[in-house]
């Protein structure tokens, strides 16, 4: 399965270069003026798992291959963009299609770079975006609510959907996001959810862009943003875009050393992955064999079958079982030979919850 992560963010806030640093790709223009990036612009970036390159000195595959995250660097968004100022719908649009949003919120003072509002202001940014966004989604609701009011005229089974949306319109029009609204899995607007991608019902993660002097401390704005962040039950990540975009450009056996310097022991491209694996719920388990060792991604609490069909649907329809070590336990005892004589692999059946880091094999029938 494949991970969407939309860049966004008021104009001139960092986005595009903090694109570039993160994916190690320049091509998003980044220039101190409003819209500069028109096209979203889209990159697969590798995950940097450390239990793959252990795995692989034990199998010794002929290739190694790493879960992979998309990111996409979308046109900044400005006061008035559900009305369609700037470039209004056509970069909500580019939004319905990722899973997770990253908002890129300025906490950095630079006089040679203008901010469309006049000043640094994180909250007053971050409600800006989220406000738009909410606005968005209150169109496509009032939408899709007329055409089924209609239908439920002569529809009985509608009339509990159309009485869940005219709540869901409510609570969007007092200015709340859709992923706040209180539903259960049986809600008769679940399915409704799903269909119209709303924007706002998508889990959220703050990205602080500060100053590369800022990076060890915790600014005033950057303490702004994570109390807004607390608030809302979102996570937040700071990076200093300048400062990535100087570590992409170094060799890899310089960049250690060069985070180390910032008194940091990870990119911001590796915390940013890990944080949308957290708030996305997901983790990986592993194939290992003389072919290739690697990573899957799957969601926390899926079952064997399910995780199988992550690889292809016929291991999953034709499910018998599934041969499981834990990642410690494989590394330990050298693979599967020694995890086999130490009766620490298991068989699990179709009810097994694949946990995070299991060395997996499937058995299925065609």
């Amino acid at each position: 399965m494949s991970l969407g992560v939309g860049i966004v963010g008021l104009p001139n806030v960092g986005k595009s270069t903090l694109f570039n640093a993160l994916t190690h790709a320049q091509n998003a223009e980044a220039a101190n003026y409003p819209f500069c990036t028109i096209e979203p612009n889209k990159a697969t970036v590798a995950l940097a798992d450390p239990r793959l390159d252990a795995l692989a000195q034990i199998v010794h595959p002929e290739q190694v291959v790493k879960a992979t995250v998309d990111f996409i660097d979308i046109a900044g968004l400005v006061r008035g963009a559900s009305k369609g100022e700037g470039l209004g719908n056509k970069f909500l649009a580019n939004i319905r299609e990722t899973d997770a949003i990253l908002q890129v919120v300025r906490c950095f003072a630079d006089d040679d770079v203008v901010h469309v509002e006049g000043e640094v202001d994180p909250v007053r940014d971050i409600e800006i975006v989220e406000t738009e966004l909410v606005l968005a989604d209150l169109q496509s609701v009032e939408k899709r609510l007329d055409r089924i009011a209609r239908q439920a005229r002569a529809d009985k089974d509608l009339r509990k959907e159309v009485e869940a949306m005219e709540r869901l319109l409510r609570h969007l029009d007092a200015g709340n996001p859709v992923r706040t609204f209180p539903r259960e899995e049986a809600d008769p607007i679940a399915n409704t959810l799903t269909e119209l991608q709303l924007i706002t019902d998508k889990p959220v993660i703050y990205c602080a862009n500060v100053g590369e002097i800022d990076l060890a401390a915790n600014s005033g704005s950057v303490a702004r943003v994570r109390a807004f962040a607390a608030e809302k039950g979102s996570d937040v990540v700071v990076i200093s875009a300048k400062m990535e975009a100087e570590l992409a450009s170094l060799p890899v056996e310089d960049r250690e050393a060069f985070l180390a310097s910032y008194g940091l022991t990870e990119s911001g491209l590796d915390q940013t992955i890990r944080m949308a694996y957290h708030t996305l719920g997901l983790a990986s388990y592993f194939t290992a064999g003389p072919k290739e060792v690697r990573a899957w991604t799957f969601r926390r609490g899926w079952a064997a079958p399910t995780c199988a069909g992550v690889i292809h649907t016929d291991f999953e329809r034709g499910f018998i079982r599934a041969e499981v070590v834990a990642f410690e336990d494989y590394v330990r005892l050298n693979g599967e030979a020694g995890a086999k004589a130490a009766g620490v692999m298991r068989v699990e059946g179709k009810t097994y919850a694949v946990q995070d880091g299991d060395v997996m094999h499937f058995l299925f029938s065609v």
